[in-house]
């Protein structure tokens, strides 16, 4: 390896069963909340009772589902087609405290009279889906050359819904958008199986098992697809551990699957202000620019940082801090803040400039985003998260961040404090406990309407 980090470009890329009666929070749904992913129990194929193993595949069946809905035009034909899964997890506050509540995209959820399929360049494509009370999720989409993609994801929630945020503190309804990178290519759909994070201040937003196409003109899902870079990853050999250095083009056709460069490795960057170290962190980094080509095409430009090559530095005062990290004609800079009313710091500003390869027509790429709120902590604690984080600093540039661990203003020895762990992290914790308890409660069904049934059975014989 000569220093240069691997550059590469993936693409990006039976009706539902009856919907349940209203829209529930997790802690309601009976026995536990459904996992993202349909789950099935083998081993309970040898349960005995013909109510438990019907009460069994009733559970099993209302595992969280994928919902599908369609936006029509005036003849009735599809324009928008999309089938998946959403999961949200959102912050309150009630009583004072911190809580979390976790729900799906129900599969009653509608399809809004503002959906659109779009008219022209006056309007685009846009599907609304409303359930509960109050809330929504907008997906608007927009084309580009020879694209299209989910433009921008907007999620309004309604605080004062008892049902999901009990006892919340506020009772307003809130509006929270997001730049995404779900994109495809023209007439083809696009296809994600695996989970794909959407993180916005106080909310997370997973999606999976993704089927999706706008711009639909004969009304009907596309034979052909654009996968994910997420699913691309399973269905490829192994990544060669010293990659040649390449830059690929973006086909005009979907190409065949190709291998995902590896996560980047973890680095240990800090900075020194007057009174001893103000920034700590370790974390993976990653660069993702998509940018035009000469052709008018677009590209895409992976960059993973690597540690040994990467050169740190900044600066600090009492209530802001600059963490720069240069690696070769790569340059990030994080700009961290501290919130006095609240004492806690969080990652404001991200400040990005490269230079692209020669087939980019502006060889030149710079980008900032100076009103975020992500990567929060308590001041004297550190703020950690091992799952993927996606930094949104335009619609062209992502800077993702991976096993992140980072304290900002107030260090004791060079060392970590307390850790809060991002909400991400929490979330992939509370999946095998609630799998756990589905099967659980599974066992404990099919073992009473054995108990039941066989009590019955005694009970048709005399005593002589």
């Amino acid at each position: 390896m000569t220093g240069r980090g691997r550059r590469q470009s993936p693409e990006r890329g039976a009706p539902p069963p009856p919907p349940p009666a209203a829209l529930a929070p997790l802690s309601a749904l009976p026995p536990v909340p459904s996992p993202p992913r349909p789950l099935s129990a083998p081993a309970m194929a040898r349960a005995r009772g013909a109510r438990g193993l019907l009460a069994a595949a009733a559970l099993l069946g209302f595992l969280q589902a994928s919902s599908s809905f369609e936006v029509k035009d005036s003849s009735g034909k599809a324009c928008i087609i999309a089938d998946l899964t959403v999961a949200f997890s959102v912050e309150y506050k009630s009583n004072g405290q911190k809580e979390f509540a976790h729900f799906f995209l129900p599969q009653n959820a509608t399809v809004e009279p503002q959906s659109s399929c779009g008219e022209g360049n006056t309007s685009h494509p846009l599907l609304v889906l409303g359930f509960g009370a109050g809330h929504s999720l907008s997906l608007n989409f927009s084309e580009y050359a020879d694209k299209y993609q989910v433009e921008e994801l907007v999620f309004r929630y309604n605080l004062s819904d008892a049902t999901l945020f009990h006892n919340s503190t506020a009772g307003e309804a809130r509006r929270m958008s997001h730049k995404t990178i779900i994109q495809a290519y023209m007439g083809t759909k696009y296809r994600c199986i695996n989970s794909k994070h959407v993180n916005m201040k106080n909310v997370n937003i997973t999606f999976s098992n993704i089927t999706l196409e706008a711009y639909i003109t004969n009304g009907t899902l596309s034979i052909n697809k654009t996968e994910c870079a997420e699913d691309m990853v399973s269905t490829t050999a192994v990544v060669p551990t010293t990659p040649k250095q390449t830059t690929s083009q973006v086909p005009t056709t979907s190409p065949a699957p190709t291998a995902s460069p590896p996560n980047p490795a973890v680095g240990k960057y800090n900075v020194t202000g007057p009174n001893g170290t103000c920034v700590l962190a370790y974390m993976g980094l990653q660069l993702n620019i998509t940018y035009l080509k000469k052709d008018d095409k677009l590209g895409l430009d992976l960059l993973n940082f690597i540690p040994h090559n990467t050169t740190s530095s900044g600066t600090c005062d009492n209530t802001s801090a600059f963490l720069n990290l240069t690696f070769e004609k790569t340059r990030v800079i994080f700009h961290f803040a501290l919130n006095a009313s609240t004492e806690k710091f969080f990652l404001r500003g991200v400040n990005v400039s490269t230079t692209l390869p020669s087939e980019a027509k502006v060889p030149k790429f710079e980008a900032s985003n100076n009103s975020m709120s992500e990567l929060r902590a308590t001041v004297g604690n550190s703020y950690k998260c091992s799952a993927e984080e996606n930094l949104q600093v335009t619609d062209k540039a992502l800077v993702n961040v991976f096993d992140v661990q980072i304290q900002v203003f107030k260090i004791d020895g060079d060392k970590f404090g307390a850790v809060e762990e991002c909400q991400l992290d929490e979330n992939n914790m509370l999946i095998p406990i609630i799998v756990g308890a589905a099967l659980a409660g599974l066992v404990l069904i099919v073992l009473i309407a054995y108990l039941i049934g066989r009590k019955r059975s005694h009970a048709g014989y005399q005593t002589i």
